[in-house]
């Protein structure tokens, strides 16, 4: 599928930090395409890239080289204001924290993206977002009422709730039990497949990918392979591939610093 139908693409994509010697690429040279009505999962060892091609991806963070294809827009060249408002708009987010306010009830906090955009909520549109994620007996519920659970498919409501072309998801079960957990992933995978939503996930959890259509793995900022309708198996075994190579390739280096 070429840019024009993927909803996200990065192409050629470079992000560094730091500056001098100590200049590290946590994005070297990504190409990859986000197709729509998709839901892939985003893996790969620690410090492989995963966050960073979200934000980047997202429009969180700006690339220094590459081009970021988002939701029809290229984020490089527009204002913060402009940013917030294609962010606000057009895609959603969803973290490890629920980050929900706690004075306001799960009805407000879904509301609340509307009404930060000039849009006042309709009572109808909310309800039925409330009720495809199963929390229309708890819209009057404070955050502390409801289990973690809970809490999460609120803040999955209320990243759904303007109907957002994309939905970033930065390790959405790493704060739930493994019940919860499949629970909200399997929500996930009904979103996509009922209403067409595209889900970008990141996760280091084999078990969380498996419910993904596509896997695609990072190491040392760059794609180095893709896996589809995978297994738990399967995910597991190519990430303990790249898991060993990079901590042989960290004694490599750790033994060329020390001569």
């Amino acid at each position: 599928m070429g840019q024009a139908g993927a909803v996200v693409a990065l192409t050629a994509v470079r992000r560094e930090y730091g500056s001098g010697e100590g200049r590290v690429a946590a994005l070297d040279g990504v190409t990859v395409e986000f197709a729509p009505g998709t839901f892939t999962a985003i893996m790969g060892p620690s410090g492989s890239g995963k966050s960073t091609l979200l934000q980047c991806a997202a429009g969180l963070d700006r690339v220094d080289e590459g081009r970021v294809q988002l939701a029809g827009v290229d984020p490089s060249g527009m204002s913060e204001t402009a940013l917030t408002k294609l962010r606000r708009e057009r895609i959603g987010f969803v973290f490890q924290s629920f980050n929900l306010l706690p004075t306001l009830t799960a009805r407000q906090n879904v509301e609340l993206p509307l009404r930060l955009a000039g849009r006042p909520p309709r009572p109808d549109q909310v309800a039925q977002v409330l009720a495809e994620l199963g929390l229309a007996e708890r819209a009057g519920h404070l955050p502390g009422e409801l289990s973690g659970g809970q809490q999460q498919r609120v803040a999955i409501a209320r990243a759904l709730v303007t109907r957002p072309q994309v939905l970033f998801a930065d390790e959405p079960t790493g704060a739930l039990d493994s019940r919860t957990s499949r629970d909200v992933l399997a929500l996930l995978r009904r979103i996509v497949a009922e209403h067409g939503q595209t889900i970008i996930m990141v996760t280091h959890d084999p078990v969380a990918a498996s419910y993904a259509g596509r896997v695609v793995f990072l190491a040392d900022g760059r794609v180095v392979d893709e896996l589809a309708d995978p297994t738990v198996e399967a995910v597991a075994a190519r990430m303990a591939g790249l898991e060993s190579r990079h901590d042989t390739e960290q004694d490599v280096a750790e033994q060329g610093a020390a001569c």
